[in-house]
């Protein structure tokens, strides 16, 4: 297939690069932040990341594709499992001194929280790391010795947000 080899990341160069979300598992990387740190409701539902081999355009694609096939038989099968009373929980209230990094698997990847506050209790600072800012050199690797022409191919497949924050 032409798309077959046309932008591809080694793993090895995705694992320099910090790689990850949809990017990550089409070099065969085991980047999920669903599968790798478990919280909340993915501690009692497996989460087994689709991965591909190649890193190239079309594993990206087929990753893609297989993990909305995955995610619509997991929606569906939940669905029929949900509780008729409504869950309430708690917001715990902000500690003093405190750094918190939250990871959340996004549609994109891995998505980072970094949340400080002072002796107070107050917020000082909020960072918000998008996953294309990881997956942004990728695409860089993955024009090397690539024909100008692919680059509309594999920009779109990497599906990198251009503002950074587009979660």
């Amino acid at each position: 297939s032409r798309l077959e080899n046309t932008g591809a990341v080694s793993t090895h160069d995705a694992q320099r690069l910090g790689l990850v979300g949809v990017a990550a598992r089409a070099c065969n990387l085991q980047r999920d932040v669903r599968a790798n740190y478990p919280v909340g409701f993915y501690r009692f539902v497996k989460i087994v990341p689709v991965r591909g081999t190649t890193g190239d355009v079309m594993a990206r694609a087929r990753v893609r594709y297989l993990e909305a096939k995955k995610s619509i038989e997991l929606v569906l099968s939940l669905l029929e499992q949900l509780p008729i009373e409504k869950l309430k929980l708690e917001c715990k209230e902000l500690q003093p001194d405190s750094i918190v990094v939250n990871l959340v698997e996004g549609w994109r990847g891995e998505v980072a929280h970094i949340v400080a506050t002072g002796g107070a209790a107050e917020l000082e600072f909020y960072k918000l790391v998008d996953p294309s800012f990881h997956n942004w050199s990728a695409l860089e690797v993955a024009m090397r010795h690539e024909q100008i022409s692919n680059f509309p191919l594999c920009n779109k497949s990497f599906n990198l947000s251009y503002a950074g924050v587009d979660l």
